[in-house]
């Protein structure tokens, strides 16, 4: 071989060195950015399944949170004793004043059906059965017309929450303002997570108490807000923002159902208030001619089958013109 061939060689093996071992002599700044770019993909992977992981251990935490949140409202939801049920309509009576009031309801009634001489065996049924019906349609009446003023001012209270936070108040702050400033029932409500607070409860343990007087779904959206972020963190200002908001829409849409159904309900009263007015035009105009019904056996017994199927008829039309919204 000759030496200039072989001097070429040489050149060449030593140039394919440098270009292999030094990358400056090939273009660095491509290297250069493709090495940051890969590092730059790394890091954003491992971003990714940091985020993701994070993502997934608050998940499961609210998770947790709703879980045990739901267990604790479901076993307070199933406290429908009396004692309870006079407690959520809002009424201060004891137990004990309350039966004794019923008792004196029924002695009341007994006693003025026999004055219209009413058969003893019918008038005792019938003042047992009001002495026990009529308080219950008096305390489903107030429990009712109590959640409806709840719920009114509800939302205006989660809103005045929504403010302090975002004034930087915190959140005990904020609920005493809530305390002072609302109207009832909602204040008395709130004063009782203060006082809850007071006697060394956080505010998860102490907000539950609000779905023991109002056990509706309103009130337990609230109770998860403010217990799933009290656990776990997060934007409390948005998410009592959103839950205001919902509030709002669920007040809009029972008054819309409301509206709606006013026709049926309407119609309903008017049916079942015709007999009992048709009695009463009868009675006053033709006073014998009703006389059998109360005098003898036959027309007792026409007459009770009648109030059993006109009872049965409000029954079925009151269920008829309930919506669940």
């Amino acid at each position: 071989m000759s030496p200039l061939i072989l001097a070429i060689l040489v050149v060449i093996c030593i140039g394919a060195l440098g270009v292999a071992f030094v990358p400056s002599l090939a273009g660095s700044s491509r290297a250069d950015k493709r090495m940051k770019a890969l590092q730059a993909d790394v890091q954003v992977r491992r971003q990714t399944i940091t985020a993701d992981k994070t993502r997934e251990t608050r998940r499961r935490t609210v998770q947790d949170a709703l879980k045990q949140q739901s267990e604790q409202l479901n076993s307070r939801r199933a406290k429908t004793t009396l004692k309870h049920r006079i407690f959520q309509a809002g009424i201060k009576t004891s137990l004990r004043a309350w039966i004794r009031n019923s008792i004196i309801l029924g002695v009341g009634l007994f006693a003025v059906l026999v004055i219209v001489q009413v058969p003893l065996l019918y008038a005792g049924v019938i003042a047992v059965a009001g002495a026990y019906v009529l308080p219950n349609f008096y305390l489903r009446w107030r429990r009712k017309r109590y959640q409806s003023a709840y719920l009114d001012e509800l939302p205006n209270a989660v809103e005045a929450i929504v403010r302090g936070v975002r004034a930087g108040m915190p959140l005990n702050d904020s609920i005493r303002l809530v305390a002072k400033e609302v109207r009832q029932p909602v204040r008395s409500e709130f004063m009782r997570v203060l006082d809850q607070q007071s006697i060394g409860k956080s505010m998860a343990e102490a907000v539950p108490v609000l779905f023991e007087r109002v056990p509706l779904a309103e009130v337990n959206f609230f109770i998860v807000v403010i217990t799933v972020q009290q656990q776990s963190g997060g934007n409390l200002s948005e998410a009592l923002s959103n839950l205001a908001i919902v509030l709002r829409n669920r007040k809009k849409m029972k008054a819309k159902v409301k509206a709606m159904s006013s026709e049926a309900k309407a119609s309903a009263m008017i049916i079942g208030a015709l007999p009992v007015f048709v009695i009463g035009s009868v009675s006053v105009v033709s006073p014998s001619y009703l006389s059998p019904l109360f005098s003898t056996s036959a027309g007792m017994v026409c007459l009770g089958v009648a109030v059993g199927m006109m009872l049965a008829g409000a029954f079925v039309m009151n269920r008829m013109i309930q919506f669940d919204y």
